[in-house]
């Protein structure tokens, strides 16, 4: 039967989505969970690297700096007044040719002139100002450069002001002075209110709107939204100047002087950045969070002069550095939902974004799907989760062996495994109606004949025959003692005992609920556990492997369990070296006789009480290896000497198969 889980539409859902699959969510997450991590942290890991197909975090990171590395070559190869030089360049070669073709005197000192004025783009600017040229084409080229200098040099500050200006003459430039003049003044009433808008600041944006309108892209709603954007755009320009060299950042200065020959525009911006900076000293508002104005991008088609390009290349440098900080998040407080969703749109497409909305989903999905739950501010693995990861690890562990028939126990009754089998003469076992028809139906076919067709109904084989397979085991009782002292971590034991408990649980539980399964861990003491406390967060720094509070708990255990068969399964990497005295844990190393004197003790009860044991070492040390042949010899049980990833495989595979102890 399909059960399915109904909630009430919040907006943020996706109808047609993709979900997130659970199980492979729990299966990432195991490892960082089982090794104590702690679910918030295994979450974020496993965001990092992704699930299984998809890109992660880390993957999303790695797209972006190939992208700001690209960039900064760019800024690199090509400094912001290298255009510029070549401009001017053409400009004076176009001027030579036309002296050259000249026989004067004029011409000659024309030449003279050229060849002693300055090098670098600014100075040379300045000296072509002076010039009196003798080609037409060369002076109409320097006028249209110092035009579209003017409109560089201001969208280098004002991008988000001056989108709507196609040139910038001295009429414009003296209209966005007074334009700046009334910014700065809504500002400084601004500041004067100690950083709030006073009560008039509507009124005076909308004349201020009504003045200016035309100077201004788009349709900005408040003065914050305007700010906001302007704000983005000089914080770009200011990094942009911060990177060059001394000596550019001057001939930009200089430039800028000279292009700009209206002193109050020079006034109103050098205001304008101070405002600015005073306005904004933390940041720009909204900005990595998505609910700011987002910076001004140029629209493709764009005409963009080579200075205001290097500020939007720095500003998206900026941009890209953001969010690779966002997506690493290893600041604290650090949430998926800082990440600015437009910002990483503009840089790697709706499909990124994607990607991201799914990464956001996985502790919802967790969280609703019952698999994890928030205690504490921490994300913990419910009983449900631990559950479905014993059923991972278990179908994991199952994939690996080879499937061996049940053993038959006379005076029990016979369980149905869940599978049929082929009919065999003299089974007893009751026939498996629905693949008994199949099998007829599909052998019918196969000869070429269509059931039910001609008054002819199916008919049955004996070949067709299938029967319920049962196996008849006795009920037993199992306590299995996982050692979770620190040497297990150590020796990268941790992962796969967990594993194998889990895997174990999920069996009895599914396969043998007429069984039981009783779970003690221990260290320097032991105590009973629940399957989701093998997923708690951290583990054990204590000293001590407690085998004789470990062998009496279970004795007691197991004392109150009805079932008629009993067993002990320890799985360990060390020999005892701790043991209780009026209920307090010695601890002593190397292990003293009277520790191995009370564990063998206690051992020795067990089998008194007909309780089998059996031990899996996952180490070879010498001192444990003649500690558990003694320990053999001494209970009747059976010592296994493997490694970890090998206990899950065989304690799970002989549970499964039937066989009371494993061959």
């Amino acid at each position: 039967m399909v059960r399915s889980r109904y909630g009430a539409w919040d907006g943020s859902q996706d109808p047609m989505g993709e979900r997130v699959d659970i199980a492979d969510a729990l299966d990432g997450l195991a490892d960082d969970l089982l090794m104590g991590t702690g679910g918030q942290r295994a979450l974020r890991e496993l965001q990092q690297r992704g699930l299984p197909g998809e890109r992660g975090l880390d993957d999303l990171r790695r797209a972006l700096a190939r992208q700001r590395r690209e960039l900064q070559r760019e800024l690199d190869d090509d400094g912001p007044l290298a255009a510029l030089r070549d401009q001017l360049e053409r400009i004076v070669a176009t001027e030579r040719e036309a002296l050259a073709q000249a026989d004067d005197p004029d011409a000659r000192l024309g030449e003279l002139d050229l060849d002693t004025q300055p090098t670098d783009p600014a100075g040379r600017f300045r000296a072509l100002a002076d010039y009196d040229f003798r080609s037409p084409d060369a002076a109409q080229a320097y006028d249209e450069l110092a035009d579209q200098l003017r409109r560089d040099l201001l969208d280098t500050h004002l991008r988000a002001l001056t989108g709507a200006l196609e040139s910038v003459t001295r009429e414009d430039q003296a209209r966005i002075a007074a334009m700046l003049g009334d910014l700065n003044a809504m500002l400084e009433a601004r500041a004067a209110n100690g950083g709030q808008p006073p009560p008039d600041e509507a009124e005076r944006f909308a004349a201020f709107k009504a003045a200016h309108g035309d100077l201004l892209p788009g349709d900005p709603t408040s003065l914050d939204e305007l700010l906001a954007a302007m704000a983005e755009r000089a914080a770009a320009a200011a990094a942009f100047l911060r990177s060059l060299p001394p000596e550019q950042r001057q001939q930009l200065e200089d430039l800028a002087r000279q292009v700009f020959d209206d002193v109050d525009l020079q006034f109103q911006l050098g205001q304008l950045g101070g405002n600015l900076a005073a306005a904004f000293p933390d940041g720009v508002p909204g900005a990595g969070d998505g609910d700011g104005a987002p910076p001004e991008r140029p629209e493709p088609g764009d005409a963009v002069g080579p200075l205001s390009a290097a500020v939007d290349a720095y500003a998206r440098v900026a941009e890209l550095e953001d969010l690779e900080r966002a997506l690493q998040g290893d600041h604290p407080g650090a949430s998926l939902e800082d990440i600015d969703e437009e910002a990483l749109r503009r840089n790697l497409g709706d499909e990124a974004v994607g990607d991201l909305r799914r990464l956001q989903q996985l502790e919802r999905e967790l969280e609703r799907s019952g698999a994890m739950r928030v205690e504490g501010g921490e994300l913990t693995l419910t009983p449900r989760g631990a559950r479905q990861l014993g059923q991972r690890s278990l179908a994991r562990l199952m994939a690996r062996v080879r499937r061996e028939p049940a053993t038959r126990t006379a005076g029990a009754d016979p369980e149905p495994t869940g599978q049929t089998r082929p009919w065999v003469f003299g089974d007893r076992e009751p026939i498996a109606v629905g693949p008994t028809v199949r099998n007829a139906v599909m052998r019918r076919v196969a000869g070429g004949g269509t059931p039910g067709t001609s008054g002819r109904g199916v008919r049955l084989h004996p070949d067709d025959l299938e029967v319920v397979e049962t196996e008849v085991r006795p009920r037993t009782a199992t306590a299995l003692l996982l050692d979770l002292s620190f040497s297990m971590p150590l020796q990268g034991h941790f992962v796969p005992a967990k594993r194998m408990a889990l895997a174990l649980h999920a069996l009895i539980e599914g396969n043998h609920r007429q069984d039981s399964l009783h779970l003690i861990g221990f260290s320097d003491y032991a105590r009973r556990m629940q399957p989701a406390d093998l997923a708690a967060a951290g583990f054990e720094r204590v000293y001590g492997t407690n085998m004789h509070h470990a062998f009496l708990l279970a004795r007691r255990v197991l004392a109150d369990d009805p079932r008629p068969v009993k067993r002990v399964v320890m799985v360990t990497d060390g020999e005892p070296t701790a043991h209780l005295v009026d209920g307090r844990s010695i601890f002593n190393w190397p292990p003293v006789p009277e520790t191995l004197e009370a564990t063998l003790r206690e051992a020795m009860r067990l089998a008194r009480s007909d309780i089998e044991l059996d031990v899996f070492l996952l180490e070879d040390a010498p001192g444990l290896l003649a500690f558990a042949e003694r320990l053999a010899g001494l209970t009747g049980g059976e010592v296994f000497r493997m490694t970890a990833d090998e206990v899950g495989r065989t304690v799970v595979s002989g549970y499964a198969s039937g066989v009371r102890r494993p061959r």
